[in-house]
């Protein structure tokens, strides 16, 4: 009874005398023969450091040389540092932020002209028309028919001037 030993787990198992003379017999199992035909590597993934078995081609077409276990591991990497600010491909430097500075604010949702209160229609306007200049001192609530206004006429935009002092006068006493 010819016996072989497996190339993988190194027990000793029967091999048939054709196989031996055709080159197989090498592994015991249907296991150790798919261990076997492996060629990667087992690498740390990136963000958890679990152990991952990587192919070749996924080796060398790796652009970061950084891998991991799975896709959830390579959003939290992509989205955390990859992808945030400039090197977003959706970055417009920085000049469309004030929506979001507005609406994360404490700011009534509230035309500061109108008092308006349907958020379908209001929209962020630059006090001074200062379309870089986000800062929330410079952001108010106005619906689309108050900013157009603003824009187009003085008075109306003095008028905002003079709500917002009064808004401004009106939270000092309060506080």
């Amino acid at each position: 009874m010819p016996t072989a030993k497996c190339k993988i787990c190194k027990k000793d198992f029967y091999a048939k005398p054709n196989w031996l003379k055709r080159g197989f017999g090498k592994y015991c199992s249907l296991k150790c023969s798919q261990e076997g035909r492996r060629k990667g590597k087992n690498i740390k993934c990136h963000i958890c450091g679990k152990n991952t078995y990587k192919t070749p081609k996924a080796i060398k077409g790796s652009k970061s040389k950084k891998y991991f276990c799975g896709k959830s591991c390579q959003t939290i990497w992509r989205n955390s540092i990859i992808f945030v600010g400039k090197n977003h491909s959706n970055w417009k430097g920085g000049e469309f932020t004030y929506k979001n500075v507005l609406a994360k604010s404490s700011a009534p949702k509230v035309c500061m002209l109108c008092e308006e209160n349907d958020k379908r229609v209001l929209v962020a306007h630059h006090i001074d028309k200062n379309r870089k200049n986000n800062r929330l001192k410079n952001l108010t609530w106005l619906c689309f028919n108050c900013h157009f206004l603003v824009h187009q006429y003085k008075k109306e935009e003095n008028r905002l001037k003079f709500n917002l002092k009064k808004a401004h006068r009106g939270a000092a006493i309060v506080q």
